[in-house]
């Protein structure tokens, strides 16, 4: 009898413990599925992500390649002092993720680790989930290299069946170092890299993102008139009008690179990127 008093009074109390947090349990669910809801309902509505950064556990850098960002990257400079905390921890997120290779004996250094995740983080600096998933190895060539699968010789590449990115240093080193050609080797890349990781995504910023470049596209499409101008202007290299995503690429380099000019030739086409990248930065006159 005082045994199954005792079991009695254990289930009982075990039960009265399980109640409550069955019912934590259950509420903390629906405010997450809520909150998933209305995050999607915010981007939808103001094309762009409800919160992008992340505040515990940030990744750093060492103390060398923290001075490689500052002395060698203008946009990371120009950022407050919250935002400069945020692209640190995305660029050692993004060494710490992908493995970098050299080849024909070019010996991988920080500058190069860093100038590369800093590019690609500037782009995609706006983005809540900012992981380039399509991309896992990181290949660096001294110069021009011939490339067995095309048969061809090129300066960068992006293999997304072996999630790999590829560059010539001295093309990347080019692009970065010149900063006003609308020539970028490391932004046309990654501008792939993002362009092909959105369309295979389902997050916030992939949405914003497909969503964007399908409102890019349809604007293209409805106004003749402005693809002539675009032609015309001869702004935009032809190699734009190659497929969609060399387009997309050469939008980006000359959104970069020149962004006043952008601005001012082809408003429409400026706001459309700035809104599908939720881009921070202030673009020299862009303000």
């Amino acid at each position: 009898m005082v045994v199954n008093t005792v079991q009695e009074y254990e289930w009982e109390t075990l039960r009265n413990s399980m109640v409550p947090l069955l019912i934590v349990g259950i509420i903390l669910f629906i405010v997450y599925r809520l909150l998933k809801i209305f995050q999607v309902y915010y981007a939808t509505v103001f094309n762009k992500p409800l919160f992008t950064y992340r505040f515990f556990q940030l990744n750093r850098l060492t103390s060398n390649q923290r001075a490689i960002l500052k002395n060698e990257h203008a946009t990371y400079r120009a950022l407050s002092p919250k935002d400069k905390r945020q692209f640190e921890h995305r660029v050692a997120t993004f060494i710490d993720k992908n493995t970098f290779i050299g080849r024909q004996e070019l010996v991988v250094t920080d500058q190069m680790k860093v100038k590369v995740a800093a590019t690609a983080t500037m782009l995609s600096f706006g983005f809540k989930n900012y992981h380039l998933d399509i991309i896992e190895i990181v290949v660096l060539y001294p110069k021009v290299y011939y490339s067995q699968i095309n048969k061809a010789y090129h300066k960068g590449e992006i293999n997304p069946r072996l999630k790999t990115i590829v560059f010539s240093w001295e093309d990347f080193l080019h692009g970065y170092e010149i900063g006003d050609d609308n020539l970028n080797l490391g932004i046309h890349e990654f501008g792939h890299a993002i362009h092909l990781n959105a369309s295979r995504k389902s997050d916030i910023s992939s949405l914003i993102f497909n969503r964007g470049f399908k409102n890019l596209t349809e604007y293209l499409q409805h106004n003749e008139s402005v693809r002539q101008d675009l032609i015309a202007s001869k702004y935009f290299r032809a190699y734009a009008y190659t497929n969609q995503y060399e387009f997309f690429a050469v939008l980006l380099e000359n959104f970069i690179e020149t962004p006043s000019e952008f601005k001012s030739q082809f408003p429409v086409l400026f706001k459309l990127l700035k809104q599908m990248l939720n881009f921070k930065f202030s673009l020299n006159s862009d303000k």
